[in-house]
């Protein structure tokens, strides 16, 4: 009975010290999200802001969230977005701010046949968990919200084809809620 100990004790070390080296060699849990939780879904009217897609309930999907703050007249633009594809059974994370230059808006834009508002920017990937996709990588986004009551809002990511082109994704119509903010009136 005496020979099992040493085992039961290299047994239960193992299963302590696995784990924590796991973790030490992919750094920590909050440096590498593994949903998009961190990003609230949008309630309201925030500044801009979206959600599109529910959470991934079967083998393959993907959804997307993100919000932040807008200047129209500074043309400046701050935010964090969100994206998770699964394949397969596997969910590839990543985790965007916006670099803080708004390339365009408009509030008399056209979308799949509808008008709305719309703003462009640019995105730089903090945190990934897909291995094709670098940190550091800059993409683009395009976030239209539709106007008078349709429901065709939409979100365009597009990421250079040598890394994080498995997340070009064009998410558009009812599981989509866009906030866009409308053109600044003077009176």
């Amino acid at each position: 009975m005496r020979t099992h100990k040493p085992i039961r004790r290299l047994a239960i070390a193992a299963l302590v010290l696995v784990p924590l080296l796991a973790l030490a060699m992919t750094g920590s849990a909050a440096a590498r999200p593994q949903d998009c939780k961190q990003i609230p879904y949008i309630q309201g009217i925030p500044e801009w802001g979206y959600h599109a897609n529910n959470p991934i309930t079967g083998a393959r999907g993907s959804y997307t969230r993100g919000h932040g703050d807008i200047s129209l007249t500074g043309n400046t633009i701050s935010g964090t977005l969100c994206q998770v594809d699964r394949v397969h059974g596997q969910d590839r994370l990543i985790y965007m701010t916006v670099l803080r230059h708004l390339d365009y808006h408009s509030h008399t834009a056209y979308r799949w046949g509808y008008e709305g508002n719309i703003i462009k920017f640019h995105v730089r990937v903090k945190s990934s968990t897909d291995a094709r996709c670098q940190v550091g990588t800059i993409g683009h986004v395009t976030l239209f919200g539709s106007y008078n009551g349709v429901r065709m809002d939409s979100i365009q990511f597009f990421f250079p084809k040598s890394s994080c082109s498995d997340h070009d994704h064009t998410y558009k119509g009812p599981s989509v809620n866009a906030q866009v903010p409308p053109p600044i009136i003077y009176r």
